[in-house]
């Protein structure tokens, strides 16, 4: 059975709190494992989210500074120490070489051969992620850092009532999508379009330190689930942009020129107490009606179901309405 959730392990930004710890995000699609922004204490966080370095297929790394990295250690470690056999790779900017050999290496331990490097460079780097594409784009932030987007490809949904009319059932339903076509009881030739619709393929977006910029509108476009930072309220607007950060009010700008069915709020500033999250929010609400919710320490928030197959189609319109 798919399981497709975002495990949240910490949401501050710069340096921990009592009630927030530094970044960490893990996303399980499907059987794979992408754990983003590692911060410090993320493997302890694990533990008590209940996930383990056995859940970790990919490390995904915006870009380098501390509380998005300095947990790496920590997983390298415990991936070799659990003795984790199947390949991890790791996604990271390429201008950060020298870091992450610095993080990869940080102390002495008996090291593993399961991980992989796949540093990103450029306007777009793309992986396959078993299930998934696996895309990186750069944002706006004052050392390079990087976006991270899955895509899982259209596909098409069976119809019950359809594949019942044909005369279709049992492992004929298995051929019937393996091959495209099936000999139907009464000899006709049933095709697969006869008894299916289209599926339009799920996707996420994991958009960290950044302003607003081109790259995060692409990352963004049209994604079931959008994880983003919201470092600041709008009253500060002027430092996240000198500091390279959104606002909540931004992101659910962004949210809602995109196209997002579900907005994630996150790496919120150490300035703000736990009185502030309705405000966080209320700004994000003021342009996006779709779902939000303010990121907590642990919780777990899963991927919407599939939405009908038009949802690319609004998402464009709402663009379009945004722009006019």
């Amino acid at each position: 059975m798919s399981l497709r959730e975002l495990v949240v392990l910490g949401t501050s930004s710069a340096v921990p709190t009592r009630h927030r710890n530094h970044n960490g995000y893990l996303l399980r699609w499907d059987g794979q494992g992408f754990l983003f922004d590692p911060g410090e204490g993320t493997q302890r966080q694990m533990l008590h989210a209940g996930v383990g370095a056995h859940d970790i297929t990919w490390i995904c790394v915006t870009h380098f500074h501390g509380d998005h990295c300095l947990g790496v250690p920590g997983i390298v470690q415990r991936i070799a120490r659990d003795g984790v056999a199947h390949e991890v790779q790791a996604a990271y900017p390429a201008t950060g070489e020298t870091y992450w050999r610095r993080l990869r290496h940080a102390s002495a331990f008996a090291d593993t051969s399961v991980i992989t490097e796949r540093p990103v460079s450029g306007p777009v780097t793309t992986f396959e992620a078993g299930p998934v594409t696996l895309t990186a784009r750069p944002l706006s932030h004052p050392v390079e850092s990087y976006g991270y987007r899955l895509d899982e490809p259209d596909g098409r949904r069976m119809i019950p009532s359809l594949l019942a009319e044909r005369g279709v059932r049992g492992p004929s339903i298995g051929e019937l999508q393996r091959t495209g076509t099936v000999t139907a009881p009464d000899g006709s030739v049933v095709r697969l379009a006869d008894c299916s619709g289209p599926r339009p393929g799920q996707s996420a977006a994991f958009i960290m330190d950044t302003r607003l910029c081109e790259g995060v509108f692409a990352l963004a476009e049209g994604v079931d689930l959008l994880v983003i930072e919201s470092t600041f309220l709008s009253g500060e607007e002027p430092l996240a942009s000198r500091y390279g950060h959104l606002t909540a009010a931004q992101a659910g700008r962004v949210a809602a020129e995109s196209g997002v069915r579900s907005l994630v709020l996150t790496h919120l500033s150490e300035r703000y107490d736990a009185e502030d999250g309705p405000r966080f929010l209320e700004e994000a609400r003021r342009s996006f009606d779709g779902d939000v919710v303010l990121a907590h320490d642990l919780m777990r928030v899963p991927v919407p179901r599939r939405d009908h197959p038009d949802r690319r189609a609004r998402s464009h319109v709402a663009k379009a309405s945004s722009a006019s």
